[in-house]
């Protein structure tokens, strides 16, 4: 099988990243391209048996899988060009949020697929969130599962909880560093440790948190009950956290899901669900 990847950005080269990494396919086997081609390049000095292609006709042409990790406004744009290459036994994969798998199935002839993958799949971790469209085939749907279960958990998700399970998943480990981040600049401002060692305390703090998640030790209700012992200092910072935190993640749910729904509204415009895209 080959796998051809359009877009190297920030997701594109993580996902590419860890499924060589992962040994979820051989560099040869793969098969990406970039509007701009030094970006794509760049990744070719790591793994110097991909390929690089051209253009995106080339990689739709050469490949069987194909992901499309370009920015929402520009997905449309990139199926059109893909379309003279793409048959039913293909398998088309968008990695962006506002775009469903209804209008990616709209666009084109082959099985359709949304997954959202996380920063964290870059570790072979993580979660990646799967849509499959209505006519995707069972064969592909195994494929896939196979492929990002090297890399993540895959989990299987509706359209209607997109956008709050993209929020957890793959924006969640930026709200949480921006959290841990503030954590350690208030630690250095009111105590007299160095922002080098608070940073390491933190970090391996959270990696050991993950640790305990993993294993099953702990549940994050059953963690805080045998850290936070009664009448302790736990319980005295745990009491800030209540009034201080107020609605803050409920304000940012709200606003990750207002900015979500403007860009599917502007994606609307390009993605006409009709027959005649696919003639």
């Amino acid at each position: 099988m080959k796998i051809g990847v359009i877009g190297t950005g920030n997701m594109g080269r993580i996902l590419i990243e860890a499924l060589l990494d992962g040994k979820a396919i051989s560099p040869s086997s793969m098969n990406v391209t970039n509007r701009t081609l030094s970006k794509a390049m760049k990744i070719k000095q790591v793994y110097k048996d991909i390929n690089v292609l051209s253009n995106i006709g080339s990689v739709a042409k050469a490949s069987d899988l194909l992901f499309v990790c370009v920015k929402p406004k520009d997905v449309y744009q990139v199926l059109m060009e893909m379309k003279p290459w793409m048959t039913n036994e293909k398998c088309v994969v968008s990695i962006t949020s506002p775009i469903s798998v209804d209008q990616i199935e709209s666009a084109v002839i082959c099985s359709a697929v949304r997954a959202i993958p996380s920063i964290t799949n870059r570790a072979l971790a993580g979660v990646s969130l799967l849509t499959f469209g209505k006519n995707c085939s069972e064969e592909w749907k195994e494929i896939l599962l196979k492929l990002f279960d090297t890399i993540s958990t895959p989990v299987f998700i509706e359209e209607d909880i997109t956008r709050v399970g993209s929020d957890i998943v793959s924006c969640g480990p930026a709200f949480f560093s921006y959290l841990t981040q503030r954590f350690i600049v208030a630690a250095v401002a009111e105590t007299k440790i160095d922002e080098e060692t608070a940073t390491t305390l933190a970090s391996e703090m959270l990696i050991g948190l993950g640790e305990l998640l993993r294993k099953g030790f702990y549940t994050l209700p059953t963690l805080q009950q045998k850290v936070c012992v009664k009448g302790g200092i736990t319980g005295e910072g745990i009491k800030v956290l209540e009034s201080e935190l107020g609605d803050v993640f409920e304000h940012l749910f709200r606003a990750t899901h207002l900015k979500f729904e403007e860009d599917v509204y502007e994606v609307k415009k390009q993605f006409p669900i009709n027959n005649s895209l696919k003639k």
